[in-house]
């Protein structure tokens, strides 16, 4: 596997686990945006697999999108709702902050666990 598409799935997994550990100790923002983090990386790393290069954008919708444009099955993706997590790439870091629920942020990660899963089969890692 290239360097930069290993790189790009190891922050994605780093990600991932952070959003559990923070979850677990109650950082529902914090869980949510880095969930929302660990999306976007797959995303781009199967956009670097297949093209060999990723927009530099933070819509998740968007890059679903493109990966729909290269593969159909990623509507999958539109259908568990894995677009609504770019909410928390701003709102959970800057003023005015939103205020996560437990259940909002147990969703965040169980679509990004569910993300990670299709990804992962999709570039047969």
């Amino acid at each position: 596997m290239r360097e930069d598409l290993k790189s790009l799935l190891k922050s994605a997994e780093e990600d991932l686990e952070v959003s559990k550990k923070l979850f677990k100790d109650g950082y529902f923002r914090y869980s949510s945006f880095f969930a929302q983090q660990s999306v976007e990386k797959y995303l781009k790393a199967f956009l670097l697999f297949k093209k060999n290069d990723y927009p530099f954008v933070h819509s998740i919708a968007k890059l679903i999108n493109d990966a729909i444009k290269l593969d159909k099955d990623f509507n999958y993706l539109f259908e568990i709702e894995a677009n609504k997590l770019s909410r928390y790439y701003i709102t959970s870091r800057y003023p005015p902050l939103i205020v996560v629920s437990e259940e909002e942020a147990k969703e965040a990660v169980e679509i990004a666990e569910r993300v990670r899963e299709f990804i992962l089969r999709k570039l047969n890692v």
